[in-house]
């Protein structure tokens, strides 16, 4: 099934349990070679209520002094990131629809209690590349808006083997998690939900 809302794609439980499960520890080995790590606000130096980490040739990163951007290594342990793995290639090739691959692949790691606040997917600088996210583990309250902050939201629980793809007119549309649901999925051992999202960054 595939709901669009605000521009944004919605296929709603495309991964099967084994595929989900492949996918843990798929991303288990990228984590065993750039381990997760608390990243900070541009600024103000707070911490974010998420870990993170990244595989492919560019890794997102953010820290006080020099803010959002792309970079080729991991900013703790000055390694470069690990290769994209194909089973993520291959969610590209299926849900995208864009001819060239991805170069990064955001790792996120929300415990129960993390959020994160409503945002826009910018700092790359290929927008017509869709970004492909992909949720395993607990369920979370997706909240999606317009271009604006102040346009109206619609919000979406998002469960384990969701797909969600942001691209054309919802490409820059605002978006966010206001809560995780504990206990609603026991595909990761101790919780939590992880969402993977692949990104296009130069054109």
């Amino acid at each position: 099934m595939v709901l669009m809302v605000n521009g944004i794609a919605y296929h709603a439980e495309t991964l099967d349990r084994a595929a989900q499960e492949h996918l843990v520890e798929v991303i288990r080995a990228v984590v065993g070679e750039a381990p997760l790590y608390v990243p900070v606000m541009p600024g103000t130096g707070q911490s974010m209520s998420v870990r993170m980490t990244n595989c492919g040739p560019l890794g997102w990163v953010t820290d006080k002094a020099r803010g959002y951007r792309y970079q080729e290594t991991h900013p703790v342990t000055g390694k470069a990131w690990p290769a994209m793995p194909a089973e993520l290639l291959a969610l590209w090739d299926r849900f995208s629809g864009y001819p060239k691959p991805p170069q990064a692949c955001l790792i996120n790691f929300y415990a129960d209690e993390a959020r994160m606040g409503l945002h826009q997917d910018r700092d790359e600088e290929d927008l017509e590349a869709p970004v492909v996210s992909i949720s395993l583990g607990n369920a979370c309250l997706f909240r999606i808006g317009g271009r604006m902050r102040s346009d109206k939201t619609t919000s979406l629980r998002l469960s384990s083997g969701d797909v969600v793809v942001l691209g054309g007119e919802g490409r820059l549309a605002f978006h966010g998690v206001d809560r995780i649901y504990p206990g609603t999925s026991t595909l990761l051992k101790n919780g939590g939900r992880i969402n993977l999202t692949l990104r296009r960054v130069h054109r």
